[in-house]
């Protein structure tokens, strides 16, 4: 079972393959921003990617993180399922 890690506090929590980043860090006690309730169209939930691997990411998005000027390494967390040990951070935590 992957292993969700929340820096900069290092909360974790294990979660099932598949399950959307989102999910999972909310799980973990932690906040994430979004206007369009998930439907992966505001860019609100981007989280950096710090190490591991998620699913990869559609062009659509790829369009919604680059309209809004997230940094590459950036993921929405509506739409980013977790396949693998990852760690993550937002700019608000």
């Amino acid at each position: 079972m992957p292993v969700v890690t929340c820096e900069p506090s290092g909360r974790r929590v294990v979660v099932a393959p598949g399950t959307r980043l989102l999910e999972a860090v909310r799980a973990a006690g932690l906040p994430v921003g979004m206007s369009c309730d998930g439907e992966g169209i505001c860019g609100k939930c981007g989280l950096l990617l710090l190490r591991g691997t998620l699913s990869p990411a559609a062009p659509a998005e790829r369009r919604v993180a680059e309209a809004n000027g997230l940094p590459a390494d950036a993921r929405l967390s509506c739409q980013a399922r977790v396949t693998g040990d990852v760690a993550v951070r937002a700019t608000y935590w």
